[in-house]
């Protein structure tokens, strides 16, 4: 079970999330069949999606995730809907690459050191989306993460993602946090919290040893941190027939009939789940004259 929490320091001045992500990490590990720097860099994107998505409050809201590197790996997608529930995919997720000379996963090799750009879109399910970009850093993901709440919405941030792959490529534990300082945290504020995290050490470690995301926030802030809310998170894909059915109309009325004369049956595939949905012909025809172009 994967839980997310988020609270307050009792002064006001730091406000962090704390997400862990093993089951979910491992289920899209199961649906994209990714190898294990894939899972991280994918993993660890849908950790801080998860934590961002949950302060949107709007019940339509969604933040998006788009990592556009230099890297073998390609693009990477995560979306998050207002509750941490998250989906996402990888364009390569075969990528292999040696392990780093320190035995860790090469992430920011497989993303792309440099020349990459990170997207985040926030919907807040009214007028359009709010879109804000940064250079990637290292393609690390964490620190990315960091540089854009830095940037774009000036707030000082400490992000934290990980994600642990077993001998047998499945995930053992993932998860991450974010640490912001608040208006009015100084830097004797702002050097206390970095002594602080430099000792807890990394996500999975703590997670590993058996610290879950209450246990982990708690290490760092100490007890004057205020819980506020807890919950449940999961791998959720909105897909279904009704929603392909409605992105194959907005092709217009002369592709679809192009579909129908020339394939006995269509097949689309979801990116994010890789569910099938298999239209016919006449299927296809009867878009036509229902939706009357």
């Amino acid at each position: 079970m994967d839980i997310l929490v988020r609270g307050m320091t009792s002064d006001g001045l730091i406000k962090a999330m704390a997400v862990e992500t093993t089951a979910l990490t491992e289920r899209m590990r199961q649906i994209h069949k990714t190898l294990p720097v894939a899972t991280a860099a994918l993993g660890r994107t849908l950790a801080a999606a998860s934590m961002m998505g949950d302060e949107l409050k709007d019940e339509n809201g969604s933040i998006t995730i788009q990592i556009r590197g230099t890297g073998p790996i390609g693009a990477i997608t995560a979306v998050s809907d207002p509750h941490g529930n998250v989906r996402g995919y990888v364009q390569n997720p075969a990528v292999d690459l040696p392990l780093r000379d320190d035995g860790k996963l090469d992430v920011g090799g497989a993303v792309g050191p440099e020349g990459g750009i990170l997207t985040i879109i926030k919907d807040i399910g009214a007028g359009e989306p709010f879109a804000g970009k940064v250079e990637l850093l290292g393609g690390e993901i964490a620190e990315d993460i960091a540089v854009y709440f830095a940037e774009s919405e000036q707030i000082p941030t400490v992000c934290a993602l990980g994600v642990l792959v077993d001998t047998d490529q499945s995930v053992k534990k993932a998860g991450g946090y974010i640490i912001q300082l608040m208006p009015g945290a100084d830097d004797e504020i702002a050097e206390e919290l970095e002594r602080r995290v430099r000792e807890a050490g990394s996500v999975t470690k703590m997670l590993t040893a058996g610290l879950d995301p209450r246990q982990i926030l708690t290490k760092i802030l100490g007890n004057a941190f205020v819980f506020m809310e807890e919950h449940e998170v999961a791998y959720e894909c909105k897909c279904s027939r009704r929603r392909v059915e409605t992105a194959l109309i907005s092709m217009g009325k002369a592709d679809l009939e192009e579909l129908a004369a020339k394939q006995e049956k269509i097949e689309v595939t979801c990116q994010f789940c890789d569910a099938v949905y298999t239209f016919d012909a006449e299927e296809i025809k009867n878009m036509i004259s229902q939706k009357n172009f």
